[in-house]
């Protein structure tokens, strides 16, 4: 057997998701050597988040890279509304934001994962590796001293001086860890599918609620990517049922669709995403740290997960950065503070979501008669200055970060002009 072959680095990186590109970035920035690790090899996944919220954008303008990203094609939602009951009402209007964007910005998070990917590889020490898994941890006194990954050329060992498992709700690496996770519980799964869109058809409610049903449509130009709403657990009962039972209720909630579900005459043309909602008690241990996902999988309520881990990033370099292009190894102290900070954002956004589920959803898909919408929400409809509550929530969440890292190439990039 050959012998695996070894790297070395200061910062390696499992997860090439928003989370993890956005911290390889950031710390490659402020002249920290990362490698990271991306399982696929590309980032083209149909069935991601696609939202950039305010304060993931007013991050990309203190980068100097806000007009660049918004030249790439995207839509933009300045106000959130959902029809529920046959009543349309709105929920959430964003245009008062203290931001430099007041909305959200829709766009293929493969193109968002790209843009980061092209800013990170204009500083040398940033590295991604594609088709590269993360498999395994190196340890050494009862510490992490780095990670073992499979590439389709074998085995490798890559050093670090800190390893940070951003590789989703279904983190590897936080499973060697043994770190404890707390489950919340979640009363839905998630099915995804593409739908055909007519030319010059008018945009859909993001979201439209009935009796048992719930659906999200986002435009994705030429189909609709559709987010449809089943109770947890229940999608081997209606696969039992075929696929005309998925085909009538998507018709129930939006008419309109009627031309073109029979399209859909495959499960294997539709994808189940099972949502979790929990967190880790304890987010790091001697040389490893977990953010995102993999120390907190969000409720796609709202779609602010994403937001959330990227401002997971931002506070782990903002942190860690210094120790880092010192040569360092980060201390326990310093992985706490990075926890810490990020912890009571994830519990607010986390009990915000439970509230709703509990409340809201679970009794909708349950079968509860909805014939109107709910009081909150009629309120919010009628009152529009409530609206703003809800879009401080999505749009910035709680405790949003900034960019505190310094731009180490700086004085280069000056004196090349």
């Amino acid at each position: 057997m050959s012998e695996r072959q070894k790297i070395s680095t200061q910062v390696c990186i499992v997860g090439g998701g928003p989370c993890g590109v956005m911290l390889g970035v950031l710390l490659a920035r402020a002249g920290v050597d990362v490698v990271v690790l991306e399982k696929y090899k590309d980032f083209y996944r149909d069935f991601r988040g696609d939202t950039i919220h305010p304060s993931t954008l007013d991050l990309l303008f203190e980068l100097g890279w806000l007009d660049a990203f918004l030249a790439l094609p995207h839509d933009e939602i300045r106000s959130i509304g959902v029809t529920i009951g046959g009543e349309a009402v709105e929920i959430a209007d964003l245009t008062h934001l203290r931001t430099h964007c007041k909305f959200v910005a829709l766009m293929p998070q493969w193109n968002f994962l790209n843009f980061l990917a092209e800013r990170g590889r204009r500083y040398p020490t940033f590295h991604l590796m594609m088709q590269t898994e993360g498999i395994g941890l190196l340890e050494s006194g009862g510490e992490t001293v780095g990670a073992r990954a499979k590439t389709s050329d074998g085995e490798i060992e890559i050093e670090a001086k800190l390893v940070v498992g951003a590789d989703g709700r279904h983190s590897t690496i936080r499973a060697l860890a043994g770190l404890t996770v707390e489950n919340l519980g979640a009363p839905m799964d998630v099915l995804w599918m593409r739908i055909s869109k007519h030319p010059g058809e008018a945009e859909q409610r993001l979201g439209t609620i009935a009796t048992g049903h719930m659906l999200v449509m986002i435009d994705r130009g030429d189909y609709w990517q559709c987010a449809y709403i089943i109770r947890k657990g229940s999608f081997d009962e209606l696969k039992a049922q075929g696929i005309e039972a998925l085909q009538r209720g998507l018709v129930e909630l939006v008419p309109a669709l009627h031309d073109r579900v029979a399209a859909l005459d495959d499960w294997s043309k539709v994808s189940m995403l099972e949502v979790r909602v929990d967190r880790l008690e304890r987010w790091y241990r001697s040389g490893l740290l977990c953010i995102g996902d993999a120390a907190h999988a969000m409720s796609p309520i709202g779609g602010i997960g994403i937001n959330l881990a990227i401002q997971d990033a931002v506070a782990a370099a903002n942190t860690l950065a210094d120790s880092l292009a010192s040569g360092k190894t980060p201390s326990d102290a310093e992985l706490h503070r990075v926890a810490e900070r990020r912890a009571f954002p994830t519990k607010v956004t986390q009990a915000f979501q439970v509230f709703v589920q509990d409340r809201a959803i679970d009794p909708i898909l349950r079968g509860k008669e909805i014939d109107r919408a709910p009081l909150v929400m009629r309120l919010f409809d009628e009152f529009p200055p409530l609206r703003r509550l809800p879009a401080r929530l999505i749009g910035v969440g709680v405790r949003p970060e900034h960019v505190r890292t310094r731009d180490a190439y700086a004085s280069k990039a000056k004196s090349a002009l």
